[in-house]
């Protein structure tokens, strides 16, 4: 029990806190279409890192919220594509795949201290910052 506490006391130095800039390279909206709450889901999956397949479906996931909160505009095979290339956990972006880790994590599942320590970082997120996981209006 005592390795289990101090391995979730490692990990919890490791992970930031979740943070997000809504859809990083692309506009959060236009006009009354928005797709930044798409952008935030994505950006929470990102942050927390992971597999191979869990970056797939989150993008997959992705470009589905976009394609109906956009209306079929186009606009989410254009994200699609850029996650899909820029959002490698290989390059050392601040958008990156598992970017709340130190860059080098790479695709690696997380361990069930790792994923308790993402959850409680996402629900403080979600409880003290932004509960609703909503964009704000910008001006």
């Amino acid at each position: 029990m005592l390795s289990l506490l101090l391995c979730a006391c490692a990990t919890t130095q490791e992970l930031k806190p979740f943070s997000t800039d809504g859809c990083s390279l692309f506009p959060d909206r236009c006009g009354e279409k928005d797709w930044c709450r798409c952008c935030l889901l994505h950006d929470l999956a990102y942050w927390k890192g992971g597999t191979a397949e869990q970056r797939r479906k989150a993008d997959d996931e992705l470009y589905v919220c976009v394609h109906k909160a956009a209306a079929g505009s186009g606009l989410a095979g254009l994200m699609y594509s850029g996650v899909r290339m820029g959002g490698t956990p290989h390059l050392p972006s601040w958008f990156r795949w598992g970017y709340g880790w130190p860059y080098g994590r790479g695709y690696r599942p997380l361990s069930p201290a790792e994923a308790a320590v993402a959850d409680a970082l996402a629900k403080a997120y979600t409880d003290e910052t932004n509960h609703e996981m909503a964009c704000p209006a910008k001006p």
